[in-house]
């Protein structure tokens, strides 16, 4: 993998970048839809490709493992042939999910034990196990095995966490490093710099990562509990001492302003589960605001869902339709609602990255983020 910085933003930290991989380029700064169980929710990988415009999606080691599991995995010649996607995908290591599983796993120096959610069978997860399994997922980048502490976690048990996590975080660089890929293409490894809410835990974390000098490093542990003010302050904290010519990914976040305003600060890759799961919900992120669309004031409203939007499904349905097929519990209104969200989702970053390049960013992010935080 090979990151090239192109812009810098002279009134902030906002990057533009090109990402290289052996499926294709990642125009940074990216949003990543989430693939969990090798499916965007509802979404055709047409749709994804011409729609959406996704350069690059994230699949669930945990749920891979667990469903359709390797062997199966393998025998298709890893998820990208299996899933019929022939660009760039990113795995995480399956820790979050580990660790939200809180009564149903035990941890320890050598790994993680746990049970499955689909039938209770035991399991074990190690740092080694993990390279490995994420070796026959195939994902072009793949995450060292962390553990993930809550943004509400006292400074004795963060630290623990990310004693164990730095410990783990060499064993993966090891095995990673001692291994090869199987599909005759190249993957990367990236660090996960954890610390909850403590800069001391934060500066020693990235410093660590830093110094074994991978293609990339993820910013974890954020969007977990913690006061969005705290997010912020953590994030400019790791960019300081992560190197600049390397991408920053961060893990798991978050709304449209989150994105707006971590690529302010240096971040250059996000994934999220909230556009499809709140579209879902009849909740839809626009240009001008957010709307829950099962609201009574769309029943007779038969503007396009989305006029500045860049997916058919903005212009070709109305609100009033829309809305109907949510108050039906019509599955196309929440297939709808998952492609109008992703599709502003690239948009934005899309945007981001076009007045990074002109040198606005900073001016246009002041008039979008009001915008993007008003209930409409």
């Amino acid at each position: 993998m090979k990151f090239d910085l192109v812009s810098t933003d002279s009134g902030s930290k906002a990057r533009a970048g090109v990402i290289t991989t052996d499926h294709g380029q990642i125009h940074t700064p990216i949003f990543m839809p989430v693939g969990t169980v090798a499916t965007v929710k509802g979404v055709f990988h047409r749709d994804l490709k011409e729609q959406v415009q996704a350069e690059i999606i994230l699949g669930n080691t945990y749920h891979l493992y667990l469903r359709p599991g390797l062997d199966v995995l393998k025998a298709a010649g890893g998820l990208h042939k299996f899933s019929s996607w022939d660009r760039p995908i990113l795995t995480d290591s399956g820790g979050f999910q580990v660790f939200s599983l809180a009564e149903n796993r035990k941890l320890t120096a050598e790994g993680c034990t746990f049970r499955s959610h689909i039938d209770g069978s035991k399991h074990m997860f190690t740092p080694e196990n993990v390279m490995d399994i994420q070796r026959v997922i195939g994902a072009d980048i793949i995450m060292a095995f962390d553990e993930c502490p809550p943004g509400t976690a006292t400074f004795d048990y963060a630290k623990k966490s990310l004693d164990l996590t730095q410990q783990w975080l060499e064993r993966c660089v090891k095995r990673f490093d001692e291994t090869e890929g199987l599909y005759g293409y190249s993957q990367t490894l990236f660090p996960i710099v954890q610390g909850c809410v403590y800069p001391e835990l934060r500066i020693k974390a990235a410093e660590h990562a830093a110094a074994l000098d991978r293609e990339g490093y993820a910013i974890g542990g954020l969007a977990v509990g913690e006061p969005v003010d705290q997010m912020y302050e953590m994030i400019e904290v790791v960019n300081e001492v992560l190197p600049q010519t390397k991408p920053r990914y961060l893990m798991g976040v978050g709304t449209p302003v989150n994105i707006l305003e971590a690529i302010s600060r240096g971040v250059d890759m996000f994934d999220c589960v909230m556009p499809t799961r709140n579209g879902r919900n009849g909740m839809l992120f626009t240009s001008e605001g957010i709307i829950n669309i099962r609201n009574l004031k769309w029943k007779d409203d038969f503007s396009p869902i989305d006029s500045n939007g860049m997916a058919f499904v903005d212009h070709d349905y109305t609100k009033a339709y829309l809305r109907h097929l949510f108050i039906s519990d019509e599955m196309l209104g929440a297939q709808i609602a998952s492609m109008h969200n992703l599709a502003f989702y690239l948009w934005l970053v899309k945007e981001a990255r076009k007045h990074i390049l002109e040198g606005d960013f900073a001016q246009w992010k002041a008039i979008m983020v009001p915008k993007l935080a008003t209930r409409l």
